[in-house]
């Protein structure tokens, strides 16, 4: 199995400086604040910074490929599987034999990253590669071009079980001349390459591929033009291509895009589970500024026994200025926002995940999608509001989901202004949940709190 991959790996010295460069991240104050550039930004309480006022957008591409690097292993997941067939005669109902199965077959299918769908689509395409033919058989999209390199690492391991199996990469940054014969019998790229080099270039015949996978439906349809691209590759393919299209999420959107793209398919799909509160105490402390904030929770952290610690900022400037607050008075503290690269923050979470910092303070790249099982509290730095200034109730919903996972009992705390206390009582009345005030003077109450 070979492979064309310009650049190679990073080098060994560049990961070491990297690691250093997060290590550094961590721990010496004149290093956090250097995190934008190499001019240390203003930190005090009069800091005018527009930049750092921002609230961070969850990027669904860079969050997948952040899920992809944290997860070594395979998951385990709790999820029921349903599995939907377009033919209610399907013998899919009562086969006793794999030859009954009438493989392959088109499918559409929900699956969370680390749960093993890469190798099982990886294993769809090997299956059905002639390696005596030198042209390309099998086509995998992707949204981004490290997505792609994702995903195709895990070809190239697997296909060192094949012979003579090899793999291109049909993405921007790869400079193929126009007269160029491709050999490789896999391709995994981007929607707009792909595009290009069938169209324009002439370089591959999508009238040939045996197996098509999207991967990474909900982020492609996100991306602008990527949905309509992707239906201009699929209407090239020869009727006999089995089609194969994977999602992490199912919204009405996505829903509709699948069923352009995928004719006549099973469907595999999780059962909707909703994120639930009822093992988790929230509780809430007002507030007059964000220094009376640090100070309620320097009384919470030294009241009660913490895990690890989860505290969600609004603003990236509240998340430097607490950081290096909680720094200053010797707490291992670790910073997670959307100004760092997606390598950055995997480094991070895996460093909180290794018990090396207590306490992960982050903006909403973080509110989904992480599971730390050491997680006994999470702190509501800021409300979490939408533009409009209301609650954004979903937000809130994932942030303090992060504790009270498997299974476990956890605690919220809301640190919250007077005049944003009608925005609590809304998330209260939305949930149908309690949360209790709390005065954060009061050790003997701090120190009742179980979980």
């Amino acid at each position: 199995m070979a492979s064309l991959l310009w650049g190679g790996e990073p080098a060994a010295a560049e990961s070491e400086h990297l690691n250093s460069h997060f290590s550094n991240l961590i721990h010496p104050r004149k290093n956090l604040q250097s995190i934008k550039n190499t001019t240390a930004p203003n930190l005090d309480d009069s800091i005018n910074n527009t930049e750092e006022d921002e609230v961070d957008v969850v990027d669904l591409a860079a969050n997948s490929l952040l899920n992809k690097l944290i997860r070594q292993s395979l998951v385990e997941s709790s999820h029921r599987v349903e599995v939907l067939q377009k033919d209610p005669s399907s013998p899919l109902y009562s086969v006793k034999t794999f030859e009954e199965l009438r493989l392959p077959q088109n499918l559409i299918a929900q699956s969370q990253s680390g749960t093993g769908k890469t190798a099982a689509f990886v294993l769809a395409m090997l299956s059905r590669v002639n390696a005596l033919e030198r042209f390309p058989q099998c086509l995998c999209l992707a949204p981004t071009y490290e997505l792609a390199l994702q995903t195709g690492r895990v070809v190239e391991q697997m296909g060192k079980f094949c012979v003579d199996i090899h793999v291109m990469y049909a993405v921007r940054g790869n400079p193929i001349p126009r007269s160029t014969d491709i050999t490789q019998q896999i391709i995994i790229g981007t929607p707009g390459t792909v595009l290009d080099w069938y169209f324009k270039r002439k370089l591959i015949d999508l009238t040939k591929i045996r197996v098509f996978v999207l991967d990474e439906a909900d982020v492609m349809i996100d991306t602008q033009g990527f949905s309509d691209q992707s239906i201009r590759i699929q209407r090239a393919l020869p009727p006999d291509c089995q089609m194969l299209l994977f999602s992490a999420t199912f919204e009405d959107s996505v829903w509709q895009f699948a069923e352009r793209i995928i004719p006549d398919p099973n469907v595999i799909k999780l059962r909707k589970e909703e994120l639930t509160l009822n093992n988790i105490r929230q509780y809430y402390v007002l507030c007059g500024s964000r220094k009376d904030k640090y100070q309620a929770l320097c009384n919470i952290y030294g009241g009660i026994t913490i895990g690890q610690a989860i505290i969600f900022c609004q603003t990236r400037r509240n998340a430097k200025w607490l950081t290096v607050e909680m720094m200053q008075d010797g707490h291992q503290v670790s910073l997670l926002s959307g100004e760092l690269t997606v390598d950055q923050r995997a480094s991070i979470i895996q460093r909180f995940r290794d018990g090396k910092e207590k306490v992960l303070i982050t903006t909403n790249v973080c509110a989904r999608g992480i599971d730390v099982k050491q997680v006994t509290i999470v702190v509501n730095f800021d409300l979490p509001v939408n533009q409009l200034e209301e609650p954004d109730y979903e937000t809130y919903l994932h942030r303090i989901g992060r504790t009270g996972r498997f299974g476990k009992k956890g605690l919220a705390f809301n640190m919250i202004e007077v005049d944003k206390l009608p925005l609590l009582m809304k998330i209260q009345d939305h949930f149908n949940s309690s949360i209790k005030q709390l005065d954060p003077e009061d050790m003997d109450e701090i120190e009742k709190i179980e979980y």
